[in-house]
């Protein structure tokens, strides 16, 4: 198994020689060279596996023995997907599954994938990556600088996973004042000497544009080992794919079913995980991109033109971890939209990279959308507020603020004969403000966090200014 750029202009890597970089050398994104396929045998054969033994077997398809051999894998996987590790389940849920399914309503599912230390989504891929960067560094006898951006969520679940890892130092850029006190404070209160908090006066874009510049900048990022943990590094979508069947097998009962999964988006990576599953053969029928305010994604998927937006036309809002305007991962769909045309692509960003927009219905690609099952809508904080009401009313279950944008599409958007699948963002402890606002009351917070905004906090508020990053990562290794 061999990863191309989508922008065709870098050499074929194996998955150890692109997991710590990000964007490949040309600008693009590495997806594999051919999706491995998962025959009706193979998803009969899988279902009813435990985590750990799905996780291998997906991963096992997407990394080849001769680059970490099976055993090798088969130990990492077993170390990150440990019930200890995901152990902040709802009541009556079991840790063991590590993403329990939560039956909403007849053919309505809440996918539970917030038990993680950090309490999001992230986690499922991240600490994945944490053993992951561990074991080849140590086998190459190396070390590296993480450099990422978060919007809130991200950059905690880096920072538990990469924390006190050997050969690993982690810079992480968020938008200053921009995320939740409980996402701040479980960031700026890590006291580790391989962890760097940066503060960035902006929006997330902003530190998201920091990390592409560096990226781009490939003497500095050769000279100062620069990797990434942003959703735009492979081996993160890689590991998020793996939920997607579980979700499937958990509420199907054999491979002719189809299944519907609704995704909160912003950066387009864990809706883009979906897409490669289904690329695999798992039996997809749609996938429903959710977006709050800002809603690049959905202007796209119902008009064919993508126009991100500057940082002054970037809303902050109450789901602030899909604050976003330049969906990082979006490429790797274009990449397929076109028929894996490199050139097409470099001609689309070449529009984006320059502050524009472009319009695929330009391109007669618009129709090609439906083949690949998305469908998209939009929510803003009043629906929010609703509808995490609405879920604490009907089904005596509280959700967090991006959760409940994806709930809210989903019920628009689904097909009352098809199981809909609702991927839970974060356990709404991380945003408690607006939970207060939509019930009247805080929502559970497990025993071992309590009290974490009133920890002692370590980090550095800078500019927007890629060279005064460089600088401060230079001067801090």
């Amino acid at each position: 198994m061999k990863y191309i750029s989508t922008r065709g202009q870098s050499p074929a890597l194996s998955f150890s020689e692109i997991l710590l970089g990000g964007l490949a050398p040309d600008g693009g994104l590495y997806l594999p060279e051919s999706y491995p396929q998962f025959s009706d045998a193979d998803l009969s054969a899988m279902r009813g596996m435990n985590y750990r033994d799905l996780a291998f077997t997906v991963l096992s398809r997407l990394i080849d023995e001769q680059d970490i051999p099976a055993q090798d894998l088969r130990t990492i996987v077993d170390k990150t997907y440990r019930a200890e590790v995901y152990c902040y389940t709802r009541k009556g849920q079991n840790a063991e599954d590590i993403t329990p399914t939560l039956k909403l309503e007849n053919n309505l599912y809440l996918l539970s994938l917030s038990n993680g230390p950090t309490l999001a989504f992230k986690d499922m891929a991240m600490q994945l990556l944490g053993n992951l960067f561990e074991y080849v560094l140590a086998k190459k006898g190396e070390t590296t600088n993480i450099l990422g951006a978060t919007s809130g969520d991200t950059g905690s679940a880096a920072e538990y996973a990469m924390r006190g890892k050997k050969g690993v130092s982690v810079f992480m850029l968020s938008p200053h004042q921009k995320m939740s006190r409980f996402q701040a404070a479980q960031m700026f209160s890590l006291q580790d000497k391989n962890i760097f908090n940066i503060a960035v006066k902006g929006v997330f874009d902003d530190a998201q544009d920091i990390v592409k510049a560096v990226s781009n900048d490939h003497a500095f990022k050769a000279a100062n080992k620069i990797g990434a943990v942003n959703s735009i590094n492979w081996a993160r979508v890689a590991a998020q794919v793996v939920y997607y069947f579980k979700g499937y097998f958990a509420v199907t009962q054999n491979n002719s079913e189809k299944v519907s999964f609704a995704v909160p988006s912003g950066n387009f990576g864990n809706v883009c995980a979906g897409h490669i599953a289904r690329m695999m053969g798992l039996p997809i029928d749609k996938l429903v991109v959710a977006t709050n305010e800002n809603d690049v994604l959905d202007e796209f998927f119902k008009t064919g033109v993508y126009r991100p937006r500057g940082s002054a036309n970037t809303y902050h809002t109450s789901s602030p971890s899909m604050d976003i305007s330049k969906a990082s991962n979006f490429e790797r769909f274009v990449f397929d939209l076109t028929g894996r045309d490199a050139a097409k692509v470099r001609e689309l960003w070449s529009s984006v990279d320059a502050g524009g927009a472009f319009d695929i219905k330009q391109a007669g690609l618009f129709d090609k959308i439906a083949s690949y099952g998305f469908v998209s809508g939009s929510s803003n904080h009043l629906h929010r507020m609703i509808v995490i009401r609405e879920a604490e009313a009907k089904y005596g279950v509280v959700i967090d603020t991006h959760t409940a944008d994806g709930l809210k599409v989903a019920l628009e958007l689904r097909d009352m004969n098809t199981p809909m699948v609702v991927l839970e963002t974060a356990l709404p402890i991380k945003f408690e403000d607006a939970i207060i606002e939509a019930l009247g009351h805080s929502p559970e917070r497990p025993e071992p966090l309590q009290g974490i905004e009133d920890l002692p906090q370590r980090f550095e508020v800078m500019d927007a200014d890629v060279d005064a990053i460089k600088a401060y990562l230079v001067a801090n290794t």
